[in-house]
């Protein structure tokens, strides 16, 4: 489903991923994990080019994501094109970006309904279902700031699936709440991952990476320091500066 080739991103001078290969198969959970400044989120924003990579490539399910190859040399895709790929992306951000002047259903059904051009009594019938899935039905009316953050982060969810999207992306998605929502929003994420939707999460949720990923990945200093199954890298890590950061966390 992803494939990315010795991906590099820089921000001016300073280096934010160096040559970054990674691969998650149809189906897989890999969660991304890590210190502050490690090339984490900007990975992540890569995959559906919300970051321009300098270099490398990015294959979303076989299509080769931000641009295209012409005579051997590769040139950014047009934007009718980036969008049609990236539309089959989900992306739960940190901050909830829920639009604050509409209700949780009509944040749920706004890109299917714009994006899409679905019909919208179909859309929001998928929309009710989905805020239901996430154990909101009863607050499809209510207003962004009538929500917690918790209850913010599943409409997020909830509208990030609204899309049918093949693949969805986690950025830190718990870390804006308070420790007593962390659980209902892992909970959904939970749901997901054993229905069989291919998922990357970047997250300091070190129980959530045990426990739910198929594959885990260490990044420090713009490289992927060290990869494996969960019980590999949580129990009999090899590299000495993962086996630092984890018992740092610990």
């Amino acid at each position: 489903m992803v494939r990315a080739e010795k991906v590099v991103k820089r921000f001016g001078h300073l280096l934010v991923l160096n040559e970054v290969d990674l691969s998650v198969k149809r189906g897989q959970v890999v969660v991304i994990i890590g210190p502050s400044g490690s090339g984490k989120t900007t990975m992540l924003r890569c995959l559906n080019h919300l970051e321009k990579i300098d270099s490398g490539r990015i294959f979303i399910d076989g299509e080769l994501m931000g641009y295209r190859e012409v005579d051997g040399r590769v040139v950014e895709d047009s934007e009718a094109n980036i969008a049609r790929i990236r539309s089959q992306v989900g992306f739960v951000f940190q901050r909830f970006n829920l639009f604050a002047h509409m209700t949780a259903l009509q944040n749920v059904i706004e890109a299917p309904v714009h994006v899409l051009r679905q019909p919208v009594g179909e859309v929001t019938e998928r929309a009710m279902a989905l805020l239901a899935k996430v154990g909101l039905a009863d607050k499809a009316s209510a207003f962004p700031h009538k929500l917690s953050g918790g209850q913010q982060q599943r409409v997020a969810i909830a509208r990030a699936l609204a899309m049918n999207p093949k693949l969805m992306l986690f950025d830190e998605a718990t870390s804006a709440l308070d420790p007593e929502l962390v659980g209902e929003v892992l909970k959904v994420m939970r749901q997901l991952a054993e229905e069989g939707m291919t998922m990357v999460v970047v997250t300091h949720e070190m129980g959530f990476a045990r426990e739910v990923a198929d594959h885990v990945i260490f990044m420090d200093k713009a490289v992927i320091v060290e990869q494996g199954p969960p019980e590999q890298i949580f129990e009999y890590a090899e590299n000495e500066r993962t086996r630092n950061f984890l018992g740092r966390i610990r």
